[in-house]
């Protein structure tokens, strides 16, 4: 039911045990503060399980990303929309040390085109945290634009990055490649 996509350096996948002890240690350090941590294992598990949850109860979710090369879990990544949320979402968490190296858009475009091609969405939403300049980065790097402030449930009022709607998005990563 969970499609595998592949981009030139990584695999989307489906989420498998193994891959929670990677994003137990991340749920628990500070650099899950822009994603509701640091938290315990109980609770990263019950985040994790609601990822792999999402494709059965919403038909979509986010993809395990694995780096080729090395065959490591890098992060999770892809479409998102859990109950408080107020439209659909293309989220991403890039673990600390798959960061600085193009993982994040190469994985995040690969989810966008599947949001878009795939699942029929005409338009998605980034949320992000204030201080995540980065991750901020990534969505102007994907072309999406700050618009404005909404309450994501249960983390409070976040920035909105609206993502291009399909055919400007497709023109975007063309001309980027260019």
């Amino acid at each position: 039911m969970i499609p595998r996509l592949e981009t030139e350096r990584l695999v989307l996948r489906a989420l498998t045990q193994a891959d929670f002890e990677p994003l137990a240690d991340f749920f628990a350090s500070d650099a899950a503060r822009f994603v509701g941590g640091p938290m315990d294992r109980v609770t990263a598990w019950r985040h994790v399980a609601a990822s792999a949850g999402s494709w059965v109860l919403r038909g979509f979710g986010e993809f395990a990303v694995e780096e080729k090369a090395s065959g490591k879990f890098a992060g999770l990544i892809g479409p998102w929309f859990p109950e408080g949320w107020p439209e659909q979402e293309i989220g991403w968490i890039v673990l600390p040390e798959f960061q600085g190296q193009g993982y994040g858009r190469e994985a995040a475009e690969r989810a966008i085109r599947f949001a878009y091609e795939e699942l029929g969405w005409e338009t998605a939403i980034s949320c992000i945290a204030a201080d995540n300049v980065a991750s901020m980065k990534l969505a102007e790097t994907l072309g999406a634009v700050h618009e404005g402030e909404t309450e994501f449930k249960p983390y409070g009022t976040m920035p909105v990055f609206r993502h291009l709607p399909p055919a400007k998005f497709a023109r975007h990563v063309a001309g980027r490649m260019h």
